[in-house]
């Protein structure tokens, strides 16, 4: 037995990646934990993402499963033992829930009832040490929602900690104080407007994230009495973390322009709201970054979370929807790559979403908007310290950057930073626009000779686990076309295949090569074609193969919707392959997959 495998079968170390196939009883108590706290997608495949879709968000490798919990909640829970750490986290999970009763139940007899259900459930779901204590809290409270019929137990709190931040900001004492300067503040080497300038933005900005880890702003009413001397000492915090430097840097806000800080470049960003109050001071950072030409997403809880802020309160409470007033709020759960990429470039600088799930960080019960936007932008920011233990105190590394946004032990300003995993690859909308045009560029010079373009769609990922075959197939009967056909330059999609990219990036770009209007003829894969390319490579053809044509791949389905719409355009286009009306069983490709959904619920 290998060392590795000789460690793994003996205590297992939440910080290092589960090793599977060691310890058959050990592999089903993993899967089990799975099962039992409703994260497993083919357990619950209407609430958890597709492997896929976590991949967009999450790296992994060598069969790992992403779970959302910090490495010692994991190991103590994988482990089975009897543990003072996860039975501490019971606790608390019990305390809060019990004090939501005490809190907002009068009837003594409800009281009484609420309480023991909640403790024989309690008891129910932590008798084995299998339950994430958030999975767990969530369950509980759900059953308190759905038995009282409160809609938010926590509306009146959190509607009165963004009116108490309200209030702040809004103060002269606090306007007076972000808007005094003196000299020394600007510095004696800053004697151009463009240096002076990038002075003002730093100081605000610092000034900014000073008060947004300032609870006394919202948590009670003592800030109604802060004068001026007061702001002005909040602004002398400490900035600690390894990530205040490299988050100063990527907004293009460090206080100087040169060779080393170039100055602002607009960057995508997805802000993760946390708590109520806190929030307003978010949206005034916010509103500086989106003046100054970053596109910054808002996610939002998706519905009540105790004080944390959601959606609803979005658009609902009134001090935070004047915040929001010019935000787009973005309400399609399961938005499409195109529909999110036209989204990105509109004119809105703002846009709030909800990230689909009511706990702090659960990127396995987020919504595909939510995945989506997550891939598509240049960093995320998250905010406060239940947020941070679910990214910074696990071993997984995501696909973007992380920052953290804290306070401090002793009140600083604390920023730290995750840096997404090395091997990550990131195709950017322009990446794949870049990669469309080059393409379209070699169509445009055969047609310049006299050539004639054909685009030819064969199935490429429709057959789970067959995609090497399937490139195999297209490339040998294109190969054999080129050969029959004098003066015709075909388009082998199959060539374009890069590590990294999703049936997302590849239905994105090929749809602007294929509307350039530069085709002459598209081509879809007949089984004739497939059962040619087998006979050109000597072999028979495969069950799985046979009888299969363009009219079984997803891909196709989408492409042959596009072909009609471009003919209408360019009637002298001729669409080769099987009939029109034989497409248009494949309805969607599953949330990053090259097939169909239908395909792995078939496969599994």
């Amino acid at each position: 037995m290998s060392a590795r495998k000789t460690k793994a079968a003996g205590r297992i170390c939440g910080a290092e990646p589960y090793v599977l196939y060691v310890d058959p009883k050990r592999d089903a108590w993993y899967t089990a934990f799975f099962i039992e706290n409703h994260m497993d997608y083919f357990a619950y495949p209407e609430h958890v993402g597709t492997p896929e879709q976590v991949r967009f968000m999450v790296y992994t490798e060598n069969e790992e499963r992403y779970y959302p919990c910090s490495d010692a909640m994991f190991e103590a829970i994988i482990n089975r033992e009897r543990s003072a750490f996860l039975q501490e986290k019971y606790s608390a999970v019990s305390d809060r829930v019990l004090q939501l009763i005490d809190r907002l139940i009068d009837d003594k007899r409800e009281k009484a009832y609420l309480e023991s259900l909640l403790r024989i459930k309690f008891d129910h779901e932590t008798r084995d040490e299998i339950m994430v204590p958030s999975r767990l809290e969530k369950r509980l409270v759900n059953i308190f929602l759905n038995r009282t019929q409160i809609a938010d137990p926590y509306i009146c709190e959190k509607g009165m900690r963004n009116l108490r931040a309200a209030n702040a900001l809004a103060s002269r004492a606090c306007k007076t104080a972000l808007n005094q300067l003196e000299t020394k503040d600007i510095g004696g080497k800053h004697r151009t407007l463009i240096g002076a300038r990038e002075r003002l933005r730093f100081i605000e900005l610092k000034r900014l994230l000073s008060l947004a880890v300032e609870h006394s702003l919202w948590t009670d009413d003592n800030a109604i009495r802060f004068t001026q001397e007061d702001y002005l000492k909040l602004f002398q915090k400490r900035f600690t973390g390894n990530g205040v430097e490299a988050f100063f840097k990527f907004l293009g806000i460090q206080g100087e322009v040169s060779a080393e800080s170039p100055g602002l470049a607009p960057k995508k960003i997805l802000w993760m709201a946390d708590e109520s109050g806190e929030i307003m001071v978010d949206l005034v950072i916010i509103r500086l970054l989106a003046r100054l030409g970053h596109k910054v997403v808002i996610a939002f809880k998706d519905g009540p979370v105790y004080t944390k802020v959601d959606f609803d309160d979005a658009h609902g409470d009134e001090a935070l929807g004047t915040e929001l007033s010019t935000a787009y709020y973005l309400r399609e759960k399961k938005l499409n790559k195109n529909e999110l990429v036209e989204i990105l470039r509109s004119e809105h600088n703002m846009i709030a979403v909800s990230d689909g799930t009511r706990e702090n960080v659960n990127l396995l019960l987020v919504s595909t908007t939510f995945a989506r936007v997550f891939k598509e932008v240049d960093a995320v920011v998250s905010r406060g310290p239940d947020q941070h233990r679910r990214f910074f105190k696990s071993h997984f590394q995501f696909t973007q950057d992380i920052f953290n946004l804290s306070p401090g032990k002793n009140g600083e300003v604390d920023i730290r930073l995750k840096p997404r995993h090395p091997s990550v690859v990131k195709y950017t909308y322009r990446d794949l626009e870049h990669k469309a045009r080059a393409i379209i560029n070699e169509m445009a010079a055969a047609k310049e000779k006299g050539k004639t373009v054909m685009f030819y769609s064969g199935i490429v990922g429709s057959i789970p686990g067959k995609v090497e075959t399937a490139k195999k197939i297209m490339s040998v009967l294109i190969e054999h076309l080129k050969k029959a056909y004098a003066q015709t330059f075909i388009i082998n999609p199959s060539e374009y295949f890069e590590p990294g990219m999703d049936a997302d990036d590849l239905m994105y770009m090929w749809e602007i090569v294929q509307r350039s209007g530069y085709i002459d003829i598209w081509r879809f894969q007949t089984y004739e074609d497939i059962a040619r390319a087998f006979a050109l490579m000597e072999s028979r053809v495969p069950p799985e193969w046979v009888g299969k044509d363009a009219t079984f791949s997803t891909g196709c389905t989408k492409e042959m919707n596009i072909a009609i719409e471009v003919q209408k355009k360019n009637p002298e286009m001729q669409i080769v392959g099987p009939s029109k009306e034989k497409f248009f069983r494949r309805s969607d490709y599953g949330v990053g997959l090259l097939y169909d959904q239908k395909l792995r619920d078939i496969c599994q």
